[in-house]
């Protein structure tokens, strides 16, 4: 049995989500900062998926533990799927920054035009260098003005009309239920439990490439 998960990302919003996520694991779940590693990636890929990769890959190399990564974004209908891969360097500065940006390009646009989903692909790399991807999605509404302290990113101006508030005014425990992210670590972990007790996957959805 694999002794320990490898997540590959220091962000602290993404390491708080993903120690509840994968509780169930019967590993440790490590982060390169725990382990004394510093993983810069430069995302050059044009999909999620070859970013999680990159990522991911980066893991192994680096520490030879099992890693998973995830690469995510926020695609809204109005500005034909933007920021999407470009999500985290949408403008240079902080998130209140890159919400702001987003605002004012969507400042006019209609309610009913201003659907959105967040999008999350995990890549689980081995040392074998085998590679598996999973996929979530959520949908939602481009608020016109953020609310909530809650989550992190685009949280604030990501409207739930079934929840009536936006991502960030969630409680914790529901938006790990709902996320994108939530939805692509549940797909994502029957491929973990396979990989951890078995050191393989019997499942056909192996991402080659």
């Amino acid at each position: 049995m694999l002794q320990e998960l490898l997540i590959v990302t220091d962000n602290p919003g993404k390491k708080r989500e993903y120690r509840a996520l994968l509780a169930s694991l019967p590993v440790p779940i490590r982060f390169p900062s725990d382990l004394g590693y510093r993983i810069d990636v430069q995302e050059e890929g044009t999909t999620y998926v070859e970013n999680a990769a990159l990522k991911a890959r980066a893991g192994v190399q680096v520490s030879g533990l099992l890693s998973m990564a995830d690469d995510s974004g926020l695609e809204v209908d109005a500005l034909g799927g933007a920021p999407g891969v470009h999500s985290a360097y949408y403008v240079p500065g902080s998130d209140a920054d890159r919400i702001a940006a987003l605002l004012a390009r969507l400042d006019g646009i209609p309610w009913e035009a201003r659907t959105a989903r967040f999008r999350c692909v995990i890549a689980i790399a081995t040392p074998e260098g085998k590679l598996y991807t999973a996929e979530g999605t959520c949908e939602g509404v481009i608020a016109t003005a953020p609310a909530g302290t809650g989550g992190f990113g685009y949280d604030p101006v990501f409207y739930l009309p079934e929840w009536g508030c936006t991502m960030a005014q969630l409680p914790p425990e529901v938006k790990n239920r709902i996320s994108h992210r939530a939805r692509a670590v549940e797909a994502a972990l029957p491929i973990l439990q396979d990989l951890l007790e078995h050191g393989t996957t019997r499942r056909s959805t192996e991402a080659r490439g």
